[in-house]
């Protein structure tokens, strides 16, 4: 295979009861892009058959691989599959495609030029949400009302799962982020900023999935306390870059030689 122009990177964990929807999905996007595409299926250390039934299903798909990774999370099964892509692009997917397939062309030029990361937003002007409980739906906002007090005002949606990053924007953050459960898309879009990179969100026609594997009770909280962690270390790391500039400051007008 060529190198791609699009990777696209589907973390899976315990999925086999819904792989052959998920495949569905990649041939039908596959159909609407007429260039090479990369599809790197990370399964997540499954307990189920997700491995075996992936491997049946992806034998025939052009540029497919699977990874089998041991189960750290959905940031650290994302993070193997963007380190291992190819593409000129990278495209993370849910592998129950809440989002329709061919809207992944609003992530790519012509589409959306000028860009490092562009997000999908549930939020953004022009989006419709199907079928979502009025409790999840509020809950979703309250957790991103904390993100954006934390650490991303002006972020509308920093959790839905699909995201589009250059190849240099996805090395790098990827790189360097560390959180491995839900939390990851929170230090992603940290990292973003801070290296002043371009950041877009793009609205989408969203599905709601009733199996989907965020538990809002026991998930919700452990996201909470990783956004506080990730406030708490934005804070000492700007603290620290404030010293060092003025450190630097300090430093540069001691050196510079004075007029006679």
């Amino acid at each position: 295979m060529t190198e791609p122009l699009l990777t696209l990177v589907v973390p899976c964990f315990n999925e086999a009861h819904r792989l052959a929807a998920t495949f569905d999905g990649l041939a039908s996007l596959r159909r609407c892009l007429p260039f090479p595409v990369e599809v790197l299926l990370v399964d997540d250390g499954s307990d189920d058959d997700t491995a075996a039934i992936a491997a049946r299903l992806g034998a025939d798909l052009p540029g497919f691989r699977l990874l089998r990774e041991p189960h750290r999370g959905k940031g650290g099964a994302l993070r193997a599959g963007v380190l291992a892509s190819r593409g000129s692009f990278v495209f993370l997917a849910d592998a129950d495609w809440s989002m329709p397939p061919e809207q992944v062309l609003a992530f790519l030029p012509p589409a959306l030029v000028d860009f490092d990361v562009a997000i999908a937003s549930r939020e953004a002007q022009g989006a419709i949400r199907h079928g979502e409980p009025l409790r999840r739906h509020w809950l979703g906002r309250g957790f991103n009302r904390l993100v954006q007090l934390a650490v991303l005002p002006g972020i509308e949606d920093s959790q839905c799962g699909f995201k589009c990053l250059t190849r240099e924007a996805a090395q790098t953050l990827f790189s360097e982020a560390r959180t491995e459960g839900w939390a990851f898309d929170v230090e992603l879009l940290m990292l973003a900023r801070r290296q002043g990179l371009r950041i877009r969100e793009i609205p989408i026609d969203w599905h709601y999935r009733a199996d989907s594997r965020l538990r809002p009770g026991r998930d919700g909280l452990a996201m909470a306390r990783d956004v506080v962690r990730l406030a708490l270390r934005h804070r000492v790391i700007a603290r620290w870059q404030r010293r060092s500039e003025r450190s630097g400051d300090l430093r540069a007008s001691l050196d510079c030689p004075r007029e006679s």
